[in-house]
């Protein structure tokens, strides 16, 4: 290959340091909107127009969109400059499925595997369950799935997982593994996890084959590196081999997935793993205002798990970040609609604002905001309405006061898990219960006096407390509770819908349940009609990672809520700095504009609860903030000091 030389001067200081620092563990520790894809993309560039061969070169990330952005960067690169080849820049799980298909053998597969999706998967697992004579209906495929998955990517095995089962399900959960992989093979097939953690066991086990890919990618690059879970850590360790040359991109401040397996030590130990391993800074950020860096430098200095680092920016100090605080989430919301209009009548595209929330139940209140000033908004997620959640807990009102609805019934019936089929549903309303099996009966029995202990609340109870009763009496909350942080949420969100419903309390007993029930159709068909591609957006900080836009509204900055409850509980000082390293998240969306909202109380459950000011908001220096002119008067002085 003819070297060609590469023009470099667009880059700043710190990126040109890591183009050009080609051999040997790198670590680029790249701040919000620093420009990292663009300097692994330059740097892919300048390691192929030095010498090497575009197909020895590898980069990993996460996602198809950030693996094609880049590929399409590189490859007009390349292409302009006559050179042929193509580097490899993919996902980890196209990575790890095609080491599988060259080696297909190995694994007793051909070259067509099948890769099997959530849904195959669970119908194999159901499979599995029926033949051990464990009825799906009372333990959950779902669950058992998560099960499985957890721990295939945590390195586990049906065998390791055996010796420290910590539940039944568990238990249950190593049979139907065991199971489930055999009927995997049989079928010649894989799922999603497969191709990532038989890819690693191959490399593993094989030095030679590991060795064949060692040299084939002679660079390595990983992008999002501290979103990393165990098995693609040890991935791309072993492809790095003796050479060493990897370049690894992340930032541990942008950690927010630990719930999923992200592990934030696999960043902050790379210089251990990698002995002499350079590091560079990307600390100019080219996205934000002055003023919102220095506010979100300040919030994530809190942290003590983390790379220190300072971003910095030349775009200009832009305007201060506005603060709000309304009497009551209404209010709130009420603010955010307004303001999202002011500003787009100013110019701004309603897609360039964004509405960012630490919570799912949170936008209930938002969209009906939106909805009542008229102001175009897309909720990015499921709608409120349509949560599952939601949805149960209205059926098994509706069923309590309507034995006939079959659509509610066969809902309900088996939420939570009651061991009651279709068929069995078929038979009852056929008239046919005297077919049912002594202990079908039995259930069916437990589960029409559930619907009993609802109707009578629903007659004696107002809106907000049956919706309570509900979530308790029918088992939905145990079985929440059984889910960790989704379950945690759907709870969230019934209590959001237990407060919609608390404006009906004031009807007389009965008239205010058909009268929520028939306002809760209503609304999710409207709401269905009114929400527009071009609105703005609405999302959860989680949601907004990747993201960015001109103005962001961060709301519910209230103790409790954000930073989560749940945050004070966490056994590690990494898991409990994660609600800060979200805020810090949320800051660095915005280009030129920041609100921050909350509310003096909150109605949680149907009760109003009086908040405070999340911590977050002190942490801010008192000279980026502004007042919002729209403030309230009555507001207590004591949190603004």
């Amino acid at each position: 290959m003819t070297l060609q030389t590469n023009d470099l001067s667009h880059l700043n200081p710190a990126q040109r340091e890591a183009v050009l620092h080609t051999e040997g563990p790198l670590l680029i520790v790249a701040g919000a909107g620093a420009g990292k894809t663009k300097t692994l993309t330059e740097r892919i560039v300048h390691i192929i127009l030095s010498g090497t061969a575009p197909e020895n070169i590898l980069a990993v990330t996460f996602t198809n969109k950030a693996a094609g952005e880049m590929r399409e960067r590189v490859l007009a690169a390349i292409t302009a400059r006559r050179i042929e080849g193509i580097p490899t820049i993919t996902t980890f799980h196209r990575l790890g499925g095609s080491i599988i298909r060259e080696h297909a053998g190995y694994f007793g597969l051909t070259k067509y595997f099948s890769i099997f999706d959530e849904d195959d998967g669970k119908a194999l697992i159901r499979e599995s369950m029926r033949e051990f004579g464990i009825d799906p209906k009372l333990l959950d495929p779902k669950r058992v799935k998560h099960i499985i998955s957890e721990n295939k990517m945590a390195g586990e095995t049906p065998d390791t997982l055996a010796e420290k089962v910590a539940s039944q399900a568990e238990s249950d959960a190593v049979r139907i593994w065991r199971s489930y992989e055999a009927k995997l093979q049989k079928s010649k097939g894989v799922d999603f996890d497969d191709l990532i953690v038989k890819s690693v066991r191959l490399l593993t086990a094989e030095p030679d084959i590991r060795a064949k890919y060692q040299e084939r990618y002679k660079y390595v690059h990983v992008d999002e590196y501290q979103d990393t879970n165990e098995m693609e850590y040890r991935m791309v360790k072993m492809l790095a081999g003796e050479r060493k040359n990897i370049c690894v991109v992340g930032d541990t401040d942008q950690n927010i997935y630990s719930w999923r397996g992200a592990k934030i030590k696999n960043m902050l130990h790379f210089e251990k793993d990698f002995p002499g391993a350079h590091t560079v800074f990307l600390e100019e950020n080219y996205r934000s205002t002055s003023r919102i860096l220095e506010a979100a430098n300040a919030v994530i200095q809190k942290n003590t798990v983390r790379i220190p680092k300072n971003l910095f920016t030349s775009r200009g100090t832009g305007e201060k970040i506005v603060r709000y605080e309304g009497f009551s989430e209404t209010d709130e919301a009420a603010f955010v609609a307004r303001e999202s209009e002011k500003l787009i009548a100013s110019g701004i595209q309603p897609e360039e604002i964004a509405v960012l929330f630490r919570a799912n139940f949170q936008s209930r209140v938002l969209e009906e905001a939106f909805l009542y000033a008229d102001v175009p908004y897309r909720m990015i997620g499921t709608q409120f309405f349509e949560r599952a959640e939601v949805k149960d807990i209205i059926a098994y009102i509706r069923a309590a006061m309507n034995r006939d609805s079959l659509a509610d019934i066969k809902r309900t019936v088996n939420k939570p898990k009651r061991g009651i089929g279709d068929t069995s549903v078929a038979k009852i309303f056929a008239g046919m219960t005297d077919q049912l099996s002594p202990k079908t009966r039995a259930t069916l029995a437990g589960y029409e006096k559930i619907l009993d202990v609802i109707q009578d609340a629903a007659e004696h109870e107002y809106p907000s407390a049956l919706i309570r009763t509900v979530l308790d009496k029918s088992g939905l909350r145990e079985e929440y509770e059984d889910e960790g942080e989704q379950g945690i949420e759907r709870i969230e969100n019934v209590g959001e819908l237990a407060t919609l419903a608390s404006i009906y309390d004031t009807l007389p007993l009965g008239d205010g349940v058909m009268k929520f029930l028939e306002d809760a159709a209503l609304r999710a068909d409207s709401d269905a009609l009114a929400e527009s591609p071009e609105g703005v957006r609405l999302l959860t900080v989680h949601a907004s990672k990747g993201l960015e836009f001109r103005v962001v509204f961060i709301v519910g900055l209230e103790e409790g809520l954000f930073p989560h409850e749940r945050a004070s509980r966490a056994a590690k000082v990494e898991d409990a700095e994660e609600e800060r390293r979200l805020f810090y998240v949320a800051l660095t969306r915005a280009k030129e504009r920041i609100f921050l909202t909350h509310a003096q109380s909150r109605m949680i459950f149907g009760s109003r609860n009086i908040s405070m000011p999340s911590q977050f908001l002190f942490d801010i220096p008192k000279d980026l903030i502004q007042l919002s002119s729209d403030m309230p008067q009555s507001l207590p002085s004591i949190f603004f000091e």
